[in-house]
């Protein structure tokens, strides 16, 4: 029987408390340090960073795992691993039931198509590099796992949950000992990545006298929190508690999906359950088409869902996921790979940073800037990350460009599908895979500029 004063009962919400304090701690420094405020470093990222430099602390005078100890319920490693895992699947989920509402002419459908395809283009082309330096790396050093650099695409391109399933994948299935913390710092180089090159991009643009159009904070309408035809923000049921529900519906769906799934193949298992978020992702846009559905039929007289405070609870789960993420990093483990770590995150940078400012150019000249920023940001960070680059030059979103940073996702999924599974092939054949990477970057080019390669000459 659990008492009430047992740190059982108490761990769990001591590590989510932390983890919101050091949130804190970090917007205080970020508004109080100019350095850190013109840096662009994400609030989540440094509240990370410092839960890092306070646990190697506490290790160095203890000689202790300071989130292993009784305080955080004796393994709070494994729960910011969770939450890392979790809130992935949560913040996609909150996004998915936002409306998206607006007219698509044409020539937007075809940005947006690009927008996909060049998302998972830059996903190849850091699976082709990243799996090149650490092929290169294991002929260096003696048992170095070969399909390490496979983890640069999710750690730079998916973001820290992708980077943290896969890392765990080639850690529990493959022997790679510290996969997961390996996964994990490099998404942390990636949101690094994101504010160095993006602090380097933006001085260029002020050199050239292109004038920042930073975005004015506004009082919010009331047409932006709640539409017409919703359920009132407080009824029986709290608004936000409805909406809340909902994600957990659909979560619920999906982990029912994976249940199913792992039981009719055993073998593929930790994959599966490592696509929570793309699963998450399907059942949440079934439940949003059957609502659809019973309001059409006159069954559902009221909109349940809502924007705005599905895009707040998406932010606070994506939040979340960062800080854990990066406060789950084991440096210890690392003390190996620090050099192929650091090279291949300037790989990264470079190619990352390259490979977009060419896309953009050539199929977005309207707006090449900001398609530009907004791509790199979210492919080096998270999308959050890609809207904080673009905020610096067109704060009232009057390009078309973070929109399309939302509506890619359905294109980038499809595309991006097969390199999910191929990666887990990576530690089996990773020269096959190698190979199968440059030919599949090569096909996603020849889709992307098509109307380049085969326009009609007159």
């Amino acid at each position: 029987m659990e008492n009430f004063w047992d740190f059982n009962v108490w761990g769990s919400w001591n590590l989510v408390a932390v983890l919101l304090i050091s949130l804190l701690a970090a917007n205080m420094l970020k508004r109080s340090v100019p350095f850190l405020r013109e840096s662009l470093i994400p609030t989540s990222v440094l509240g990370g960073g410092l839960l890092i430099l306070v646990a190697g602390i506490y290790k160095g005078f203890t000689g202790n795992v300071m989130f292993d100890t009784a305080f955080f319920g004796g393994r709070g490693t494994t729960n910011l691993e969770m939450l890392t895992y979790h809130t992935l699947a949560l913040g996609f989920i909150a996004s998915t039931f936002k409306s998206g509402k607006g007219t698509m002419t044409k020539q937007r459908t075809k940005e947006i198509f690009n927008t996909g395809v060049t998302t998972v283009s830059t996903y190849l082309l850091q699976a082709v590099f990243g799996l090149g330096v650490s092929l290169i790396a294991a002929f260096v050093i003696k048992d170095f796992f070969q399909a390490a650099g496979v983890l640069l695409p999710f750690g730079y391109g998916q973001g820290t949950g992708q980077a943290l399933n896969y890392g765990n994948i080639y850690e529990t299935q493959f022997g790679f000992a510290g996969g997961k913390s390996f996964g994990l710092t490099i998404a942390a180089l990636g949101f690094l990545s994101a504010s160095i090159g993006g602090v380097i991009h933006l001085n260029i643009l002020k050199k050239r006298g292109v004038i920042l159009n930073k975005a004015t904070e506004k009082a919010i309408r009331s047409e932006e929190i709640q539409h017409e035809n919703e359920i009132p923000m407080q009824e029986s049921m709290d608004k936000l508690t409805v909406q809340i529900a909902l994600i957990a519906v659909a979560y619920i769906l999906a982990y029912g999906l994976m249940f199913l799934l792992g039981n009719l193949l055993p073998g593929m298992k930790a994959v599966i359950y490592g696509f929570n978020f793309l699963l998450g992702v399907l059942t949440a846009t079934v439940v949003k088409t059957v609502l659809k559905w019973l309001n059409r039929r006159q069954w559902v007289h009221r909109d349940y869902t809502n924007d705005f405070l599905m895009t707040r609870t998406s932010n606070f789960f994506f939040d979340l996921m960062v800080v854990s993420g990066i406060a789950a990093i084991r440096l210890d483990i690392l003390e190996n790979y620090w050099g192929i770590i650091l090279i291949m995150g300037v790989v990264g940078l470079s190619v990352t940073y390259v490979y977009n400012r060419i896309v953009a150019k050539v199929l977005f000249k309207d707006y090449a800037e900001e398609q530009f920023l907004t791509m790199y940001g979210m492919l080096t960070g998270t999308a959050s990350t890609g809207i904080i680059l673009l905020r610096e030059i067109d704060g009232d979103f009057k390009t078309p460009a973070a929109d399309n940073l939302v509506y890619q996702n359905f294109p980038a999924i499809v595309f991006g599908f097969p390199m999910m599974l191929l990666a887990t092939l990576a530690p089996v054949k990773p020269y096959l895979c190698f190979g199968i990477f440059v030919a599949f970057f090569a096909v996603m080019n020849v889709i992307l500029f098509r109307e380049q390669i085969f326009k009609k000459r007159k």
